[in-house]
């Protein structure tokens, strides 16, 4: 291997460590936020500060040339992009709903659960191949996500709070397949429409339900966490799946909900339960499984 191709594959190694790391920082900094911002709303300002992003990155690529030539999205595409919107709105909401009846690390954790979605939608939908590994990777994630949905176990009642998250990940899978039909398309594109189109359908939901304007320094501070957090992620994602492929950025991307975990215990100081460090140990496993299941698909 030559010293360029090392080079570039380290980049995108650490595009890809990145945009897991970036991503991570969404869940415990919305839980803070939560305090001052209402659910829809932060779901909304959120998306909005990644569409707002993504159009001073567009002006800064255009200012300075080096934009690449990219395919743009056509009228063929156009039930993925709004497939791709409302799903983009839906689960948002939904997590941030979720946030405000369960812990930060609980919520990060159970993140994985959108691997198990994106995985049986693809198969189920769009009729691709699951190895024997990724099967055993969906069940490890679907016992320890149910582990984690647990509130009491001496009444087997469930979390509401963590079925809100469950349901953000299904949210999640599905918009995932639908924006793995789009993704040979202009990735600066997809996002400034993702952002801009879900988060404006996001605040006139929230503006429907009565949810208050938050004050601006918090609007200004949400906006801020969507464009690193959600923006830039998926910025640096598309990058490194370009050098890298989809299954091993996938790989290294699969640390985003333990780096989440990492920074809510951190930032909440909160103590681990004997079951949550159980689900943690489970669902490690599986996503080890998961991104090996997927590299073996890729072969």
């Amino acid at each position: 291997m030559t010293e360029s191709i090392k080079s570039g594959y380290k980049g995108a190694v650490f595009c890809a460590i990145l945009a897991a790391a970036l991503f991570a920082l969404s869940t415990p900094f919305s839980k803070l936020f939560l305090n001052d911002v209402p659910p829809m709303m932060m779901a909304a300002f959120l998306y909005l500060g990644a569409g707002i992003g993504m159009i001073f990155i567009w002006i800064l690529k255009k200012v300075f040339r080096t934009q690449t030539k990219e395919m743009h999205l056509s009228k063929k595409d156009m039930p993925y992009v709004l497939a791709m919107i409302f799903l983009d709105i839906a689960a948002p909401i939904s997590l941030m709903l979720g946030l405000t009846m369960t812990t930060a690390s609980n919520a990060s954790l159970l993140n994985n659960f959108e691997i198990v979605a994106t995985s049986v939608i693809a198969l189920m939908i769009f009729k691709e191949v699951i190895s024997k590994r990724l099967w055993f990777a969906i069940l490890l994630v679907t016992a320890a996500s149910i582990l984690l949905s647990v509130e009491d176990f001496s009444t087997i009642t469930f979390s509401v709070g963590s079925f809100f998250v469950i349901a953000a990940c299904i949210f999640w899978g599905f918009e995932n397949n639908c924006t793995k039909m789009i993704s040979g398309k202009d990735p600066l594109e997809i996002v400034l429409i993702k952002g801009i189109f879900s988060g404006l359908g996001a605040l006139a939901i929230a503006l429907f339900a009565g949810e208050a304007m938050p004050q601006l320094i918090f609007c200004i501070l949400v906006l801020i966490l969507g464009f690193v957090s959600y923006g830039l992620s998926i910025f640096f994602y598309v990058y490194a799946q370009r050098s890298l492929g989809a299954a091993k950025t996938s790989t290294y991307y699969a640390v985003a909900p333990f780096l989440g975990v990492g920074f809510s215990l951190i930032i909440f100081r909160e103590l681990p339960s004997l079951v949550f460090i159980i689900a943690l140990v489970i669902m490690t496993a599986g996503v080890y499984f998961a991104s090996s299941g997927v590299k073996q698909a890729e072969k």
